[in-house]
């Protein structure tokens, strides 16, 4: 999302690259759904990546996203494969916290934080 102007590792496999040159056992990668749920070869990448998956954040990609930063969507609302990368981190020996990111300023961060939570957990609990 940010390939043209902030970023020089597009994909998880790039990443893991990245690692295996440094290879020291405290650098890994954390993966951000918002970052990869479009990635073709991420279960395949995430294969490779045991050991290595430090950690895991949880958002969705909204099909018509206003705002590259501030428009994340609620797990479920959007067109990201949950599940599917759920499986394939959890495949590669993640075990660690689901981080929940939603940067959502013109949305989720107007509503009641009760709300909030609780649609977290739901969504969690059902689309993840």
């Amino acid at each position: 999302m940010f390939g043209g102007n902030r970023s020089c590792l597009f994909t998880v496999r790039d990443a893991l690259n990245v690692c295996r040159m440094i290879d020291a056992p405290n650098v890994g990668i954390a993966v951000d759904v918002y970052h990869v749920w479009w990635d073709t070869t991420l279960a395949e990448s995430l294969s490779e990546a045991r050991g290595r998956l430090l950690g895991y954040h949880l958002c969705d990609w909204l099909e018509t996203t206003k705002d590259m930063l501030l428009d994340r969507g609620m797990m479920g609302d959007g067109v990201a494969d949950l599940k599917g990368i759920r499986a394939a981190v959890e495949a590669a020996g993640y075990r660690g916290a689901c981080e929940v990111e939603i940067f959502s300023a013109a949305d989720w961060w107007q509503r009641d934080p009760n709300d909030v939570l609780d649609t977290m957990v739901e969504r969690f609990r059902t689309v993840c």
